[in-house]
């Protein structure tokens, strides 16, 4: 057994297993080890650690005065400063040789408590780390150890104590400095607390119910589901599995899915191990729907955070405005050498935590925050109600339009800001990015942001991201608001003739400082997505054509890859989902033909969850776990979700179900990677501003934010404490909940997104449940078709206990149909959007009452009736 796979097999012991046989054997070696006479230490690395003599080679940052007392170097560290790195005490020219171990030791204190964020580092850019930690330290002397292995060689490393970022003043001491080489560091053994892993926030009564267990034992076992009072609520056998290919652990899985009495407290007990409680219920996903989408507005650039809608210790000024220390993101010059103008890009929301700003990354996240409110004119189980005026968390609320779409119009603006103006070279191309010249330091608020901010140069990708969303903009917000439709309209059509003239601008892989680079060397799928939305909004035949010639158009392993999916570098699959779902002038034939391919894909992703031990619908090839790959889950999750839309199979909301399991703690490591859901979340998130680890005095991620999850690449990725803590780790445990590691503990506008829209999902599967109460409303169509058009009679009938007045009747209107003469109701037509309102006579809807109304329509063409109906954003059922 190699030393990699050593490790790995004591990461994974547990009680009564073959990693625990393996941890036994692992402990057994150590204590031989032990047994023989220490190695030698390695040679020390730190010139002068005990201040014997003098301050020399020490250093510290200008704004701060040192000298020795006491034998110690202290500190006077300034009040007020920013960051952590306004203030350092440090030593330069340490050499550290790539695969050797170290550890560093120091003693210190402050006359004020503080975090010191403990760095071996490059001394100057990119600043690549080998050791990074957060170690905090009080007025009593403290000693801080720290063992780590460089993944790189630093000829001149920089030790650095990064001290500022405080608001008082305080006086920090520092002693006995130490980095020694050849020391081991420890094994890294994840708490994975009980073997018996379920979805720790709960299941639906009438849906699926499944859970996994890591034991070694060869025949099935006993499990039972204990009530919170002890009571066993149901009991069967387990299913032997054998290994997880992708956690490497030995696992049988359970099914209690007969089980349906709703309540709180549940447990799972399987050979004397207990699971994480969980409860059954029909509105498990009420909360987290909201939350998910509370993420946006926590994260808006420009707009001060109010504490009345997300609390006080989330509440926090403008960023990015121009106030001092910003520079402000209204008035932002381009890189030297891209352009000689200056745009006002303030608004939108910051990407990953940090304070940059992608319309690659916002493109997909607005698209999918838009497509969960437009799935609520188009599926019929939908519900908008919960996504209405009034109803999240936003400032704009009670203005008449929905929560949602007012959350995406942040975004949106900040997108069509990002166009290059008419008479610049590139007119009508989109900047790719903007953010910080250097990378913004950790943590930081984003109103101290003091870098200068600057524009990176246009992209094809991203100008068709604009084109897409802009699109989708002008159809959803045409109800609400004429203007921005026409202006989100007008930027999508200048965007799409920007990139068919411009096919081939691509964002450069090495432009990597103070951001991502977010390259993208194939934009074939951007082109399709544009596409799409642009026919589907306008029903231009240029579209239609545009779609229709598309080597993707049709082809499920080209949009829906069988070990990926929709990302922000592959985006085709949205225009898909697209064309499936909203009305448009695609023929019976050609909707056939797109819809297959969902349900194409959503049949390998419901195979992929039912094939594995964990039930997720995500199956890289050679599990390879990408960067996010939570989100491929989710994303994954939505072609699940739309496909039973579509059909109403519940083989894929079963699929949906048991992946929202995963997220939730039914995974390798028993981690709910959504915080606050779950007794063990994730919430140490890579973030600038919630980095309570980093900070007591800052907060801890906001309730419903999603992590990245497990990624294979992270050790190859810099990620020092991945470096650190993750080597010879297992696909599916390549994750740890830590704050300095970015590749696996991110967090991101386009993760989140798609939990929004599948919280959404999942909240309406629990309305709908077999035990939630009849649909209120019925809905009777009657199309009486002649030559260039139709009579339509409707009837509404109150089938609920309550009486509803005023009613208003929304509903999507297929093809090219114009409403022309109405009658008993008074109507508005934006696009394809229709809704029906009472006159003054018929005002009110009694319980078991109906009203009736109708209309002429003009068309080009035959078009199918309408597929969903909504009375005042509740779901009705067809007459």
């Amino acid at each position: 057994m190699s030393a990699a796979v050593l490790l790995c097999a004591a990461a994974l012991a547990l009680p009564g297993t073959a990693g625990a046989q393996a941890a036994e054997q692992a402990a057994e070696q150590a204590a031989e080890q032990a047994a023989e006479p220490a190695a030698e230490p390695g040679p020390e690395q730190i010139t002068n650690g005990d201040l014997a003599a003098g301050t020399a080679p020490w250093w510290w940052t200008p704004n701060a005065t040192a000298a020795v007392s006491d034998g110690r170097l202290c500190t006077e560290v300034p009040a007020g400063t920013s960051n952590a790195w306004d203030v350092i005490v440090g030593q330069n020219d340490v050499p550290i040789v790539a695969g050797e171990s170290y550890e560093l030791a120091y003693t210190a204190s402050s006359t004020q408590p503080l975090t010191v964020q403990t760095r071996v580092q490059e001394a100057a850019e990119p600043y690549t780390t080998v050791l990074s930690s957060a170690d905090p330290v009080g007025t009593e002397a403290t000693q801080v150890t720290r063992t780590f292995t460089a993944s790189v060689d630093l000829p001149a490393a920089s030790v650095q104590l990064q001290i500022g970022g405080g608001e008082k003043a305080t006086t920090f001491c520092l002693d006995d400095v130490s980095l020694r080489g050849g020391a081991e560091p420890p094994v890294y053994v994840p708490d994975t607390g009980s073997p018996v892993r379920v979805n720790q926030v709960g299941y639906l009564p009438h849906g699926p119910k499944g859970g996994t267990v890591v034991t070694d034992a060869d025949e099935p076992l006993t499990w039972a589901v204990k009530t919170a009072d002890g009571t066993t609520a149901a009991t069967g056998r387990t299913v032997p599995q054998g290994e997880d290919p992708s956690s490497l652990q030995r696992v049988h899985t359970f099914d209690f899915g007969d089980l349906t009495t709703v309540g709180d407290g549940y447990t799972v007990e399987v050979d004397g191990e207990v699971s994480e409680p969980f409860a059954i219920g029909d509105d498990l996903y009420d909360g987290l729907r909201s939350d998910a989408l509370a993420y946006f507005y926590h994260n808006r650039s420009g707009i001060e955070i109010d504490a009345d809608l997300v609390g006080e210790e989330y509440a926090r000024p403008a960023g990015h405005l121009g106030v001092a220390p910003n520079k402000g993101d209204t008035d932002v010059p381009c890189q030297a050498g891209v352009c000689d103008y200056r745009l006002d890009v303030s608004g939108g929301w910051y990407d990953a935590g940090d304070h940059g700003k992608y319309v690659v990354n916002g493109g997909i996240s607005v698209a999918q925050l838009m497509a969960t409110y437009e799935r609520t004119l188009t599926a019929p189980d939908a519900e908008s109600a919960e996504l209405g005026d009034g109803e999240l968390r936003v400032p704009e609320r009670d203005n008449g339009v929905p929560d949602i779409l007012d959350e995406a119009r942040w975004e949106m603006d900040f997108l069509i800001k990002m166009q290059v103006p008419a008479g610049e070279p590139l007119a009508g191309m989109v900047h790719h990015k903007m953010h910080d010249a250097a990378w913004t330091g950790l943590p930081t608020k984003p109103h101290l942001d003091p870098q200068q901010r600057e524009l990176h140069p246009p992209s094809t990708a991203a100008t068709l991201n604009l084109a897409a969303t802009a699109a989708q903009c002008a159809r959803l917000y045409a109800p609400f608001d004429q203007d921005f439709a026409d202006r989100c309209l007008k930027a999508a059509e200048t965007a799409w003739a920007a990139a068919k003239q411009h096919p081939d601008v691509l964002a450069d892989p090495d432009d990597g400082t103070g951001g991502g680079a977010y390259s993208d060397n194939d934009v074939s799928d951007e082109f399709y997505w544009a596409a799409a939305e642009l026919f589907t909004t306008t029903g231009k035949d240029t579209y239609r054509q545009a779609v229709l010639s598309s080597d993707l158009h049709g082809d499920a392993d080209a949009v829906f890859p069988a070990g990926g999916g929709i990302s922000w570098g592959s985006t085709g699959g949205l225009g898909v989902l697209t064309l499936a779902t909203v009305p448009n002038g695609l023929t019976a034939d050609q909707l056939g033909e797109v819809r297959a391919v969902v349900t194409t894909a959503a049949d390998r992703y419901a195979q992929q969850s039912r094939a594995q031990a964990y039930g997720l619908p995500y199956a890289p090839k050679d599990q390879d776990y990408v960067w996010g790959s939570n989100s491929q889950v989710l994303n994954n999750m939505i072609v699940l979700a739309t496909a039973h839309d579509l059909t109403g199979k519940a083989i894929y909301q079963d699929a949906v179900l048991s992946g929202a399991d995963y997220l939730l703690g039914r995974n390798p490591l028993n981690q709910s990677y959504v915080t606050g859901y779950g007794e063990r979340n994730s919430h140490n998130q890579h973030h600038r501003f919630w980095a309570h680890q980093y900070d007591a005095t800052l907060p801890n991620p906001a309730p419903g934010s999603l992590a990245g999850g497990p990624n294979l690449t992270a050790i190859a990725s810099g990620d020092p404490v991945a470096a650190e803590k993750l080597g010879g780790c297992a696909p599916a445990m390549c994750y740890i909940d830590d704050i300095g590691s970015w590749s696996t503990n991110e967090i991101t506008v386009n993760w989140n997104a798609p939990l929004a829209f599948i919280a959404s999902y999942l909240d309406d599967a629990g309305d709908g449940g077999q035990a939630a109460p009849a649909r209120a409303c019925e809905v009777t169509y009657s199309s009486h078709p002649w030559n260039s058009g139709s009579t339509v009679t409707v009837r509404v009938r109150n089938t609920g206990s309550e009486p509803v007045s005023p009613w208003s009747l929304t509903w999507l209107l297929p093809g090219e149909q114009r409403l022309s003469h109405t009658w008993s109701a008074e109507f508005a037509q934006s696009g394809r959007t229709v809704s029906a309102r009472p006159l003054a006579w018929n005002k009110a809807l009694a319980p078991g009452a109906a009203v009736d109304f109708g209309f002429n329509t003009s068309a080009s063409g035959t078009a199918p009736d309408p597929g969903a109906f909504k009375l005042n954003g509740r779901a009705c059922s067809a007459g």
